[in-house]
């Protein structure tokens, strides 16, 4: 089964097809509607053949439909039915879930997407537990996310933001007994290593995320261990 990965960005909408090398991409912002987004993918995709297509969302999903409105693009996508804009079998899964699971090497895996907010999702032998780690309180006032995203990169400067991202990792990996912890999304490239404990993700591993969606928990358990 050919499949088409769409990664919905808040600057871009980045694309790739089963067998193609090269992504594709067009630009996305506060005005985006999802169904400019289906249309821009058709016309981009438009010579690439997929039975099916994986979408990684900007916010919270249920039964392959968006609960939430995104932060970083025009409303009207909670309960919008993706499936029949593709005419095609969807599914549709959190961003930051879709690069955990493409970022999977087995056992127990949290990563944490550092970017204007902070996504956060478990892998478990192959099972994804979409995370809302950024929600947790943090500090004197104000949640994880306040102090890691955007925000507090810009309020913190990169030396404290480093630090508060280390003493947080340190934190996450005694309490959830990980194997494995990535760091990805955008803001990762302000890092000068990864913190104790981690490794870097890569921003594509969100396509081979999306193209693992269409495998079975066991199979992606399997596969991921290496």
């Amino acid at each position: 089964m050919n499949v088409l990965v769409v990664d919905i960005g808040g600057t871009n909408v980045k694309m790739l097809a089963t067998g193609r090398k090269e992504p594709r991409r067009f630009p996305s912002g506060p005005t985006l509607t999802p169904e400019q987004m289906v249309a821009g993918v058709k016309e981009v995709a438009a010579d690439w053949k997929y039975d099916a297509v994986s979408i990684g969302y900007p916010g919270r999903v249920a039964g392959d439909r968006a609960v939430t409105e995104p932060r970083n693009l025009a409303q009207g996508w909670v309960g919008f039915d993706f499936a029949a804009a593709f005419g095609r079998p969807v599914k549709v899964i959190n961003d930051a879930a879709m690069q955990a699971l493409g970022s999977y090497n087995g056992g127990t895996m949290l990563f944490l997407g550092l970017g204007t907010g902070l996504g956060s999702a478990l892998v478990v032998r192959g099972h994804i537990v979409p995370m809302e780690l950024g929600a947790l309180p943090y500090g004197k006032k104000g949640t994880i996310e306040d102090h890691l995203g955007a925000r507090g990169l810009q309020t913190h400067g990169k030396k404290k933001w480093r630090k508060i991202l280390a003493r947080l990792v340190a934190r996450f990996m005694s309490a959830l007994l990980l194997d494995d912890f990535v760091i990805g999304g955008g803001n990762a490239k302000k890092l000068k290593k990864a913190p104790p404990g981690c490794r870097l993700g890569h921003n594509n591993n969100a396509f081979r995320g999306g193209f693992l969606m269409w495998k079975e928990a066991g199979n992606r358990e399997q596969r991921g261990v290496r």
